[in-house]
């Protein structure tokens, strides 16, 4: 299955596709990142973002994308960034009728290291080993969003993981749910 993760950011959106056999192995087939300047206006940005995301979509024809799921920062101009990259990468799958999978930043570093905590460039080391490249990705975004693609591969990203499009969720996300439930919010997407 050939995935495309995204690490959603405004100035700096990571991509990554890798290809996931059944047995899983995963074969690199790209990264990068696509850059926004701080100073064009917002819309042309989310633009940029949205075309980059669409002509990937376009040239490696992937057949499931994976979404690093926004949770909140310290600094809200950040977040507010990072969830509309996100919400454009949602859209551009959408549009192209591809099943999206969102996971956590510590479910990516756990499946890819063993540990939910790992730093960066534990992340990055583990991701250039995994699929056999000289050296780690560069810049980090790139090798969070070829992190982002294993994690949904090994973790069956033929179905919708997450529920923006149903299917099977993680035991991370079936906690968020269940908390979600006892408070008595209403989810908006998973």
């Amino acid at each position: 299955m050939r995935i495309l993760g995204v690490d959603p950011g405004l100035t700096r959106c990571g991509v990554g596709v890798v290809d996931v056999g059944t047995d899983r192995r995963a074969r690199f087939v790209h990264a990068g990142v696509i850059r926004t300047p701080a100073d064009d206006p917002l819309a042309e940005r989310l633009l940029a973002v949205s075309r980059g995301i669409a002509d990937l979509i376009r040239e490696f024809s992937p057949e499931a994308v994976a979404v690093e799921r926004v949770f909140a920062q310290h600094n809200l101009r950040t977040v507010m960034g990072t969830a509309q990259a996100s919400g454009i990468a949602l859209a551009q799958a959408a549009e192209h009728g591809l099943p999206v999978g969102l996971h956590t930043p510590s479910e990516v570093k756990a499946a890819i290291t063993g540990y939910g905590s790992a730093a960066k460039l534990q992340v990055g080391t583990m991701v250039m080993r995994i699929l056999a490249l000289d050296e780690i990705p560069k810049p980090a975004d790139a090798a969070d969003a070829l992190a982002l693609a294993i994690c949904h591969g090994w973790r069956g990203g033929g179905a919708s993981t997450g529920a923006v499009a149903g299917g099977s969720l993680t035991p991370a996300q079936r906690a968020w749910r269940e908390a979600e439930k006892s408070t008595g919010k209403r989810r908006v997407a998973s």
